[in-house]
């Protein structure tokens, strides 16, 4: 296999080592303790405002990079907290408050996460807005790989791990 000095740039696949922490220093997020994320760079696989800093690096460079919430996640909305009836949730379901649910909209089956902010006796108030909304993101990265895509990566604008099918 040949060496060859590829620096991060649309089209390419990057592979990346990251930690994330909020503003507190609470650990959020890390590849550390597998692999890293891989991903077809400059095509909103992963938050504008850590794509946009990886432009130029080089394998093996790492780099500090504080994302505001509007290039991350985005503010937090109130327009995103939805009050549901009790009754819309599966019997069996253990409803807790801070707990994250997913559910499938019927309509589109996007699959939503969202969290439960209250338990009333009817009715649960959810919030879908994104667990780090609102949040400023610490990233330490590091690129572990940079390769080219293949042509089918391209045309499907994600990575291939070696043929499953999601």
């Amino acid at each position: 296999m040949t060496v060859t000095n590829l620096t991060v740039k649309d089209d390419l696949i990057v592979s990346l080592d990251y930690t994330l922490h909020l503003d507190g220093g609470q650990l959020v997020d890390s590849s550390s303790d597998g692999e890293p994320l891989e991903f077809l760079h400059g095509r909103g696989a992963i938050i504008p405002g850590l794509e946009q800093a990886l432009y130029g690096m080089a394998v093996g460079e790492e780099k500090d990079v504080v994302v505001a919430p509007a290039d991350g996640y985005g503010k937090r909305d109130p327009e995103a907290l939805q009050v549901v009836p009790r009754n819309a949730f599966p019997p069996d379901l253990e409803l807790e408050v801070g707990r994250m649910l997913h559910m499938r909209d019927s309509g589109t089956h996007q699959v939503f996460q969202t969290i439960v902010r209250e338990i009333r006796p009817d009715d649960v108030l959810l919030d879908f807005n994104h667990p780090l909304a609102g949040e400023t993101l610490h990233f330490h990265v590091q690129i572990a790989g940079v390769r080219a895509a293949t042509g089918e990566e391209l045309e499907h604008g994600h990575v291939h791990d070696g043929g499953h099918h999601h």
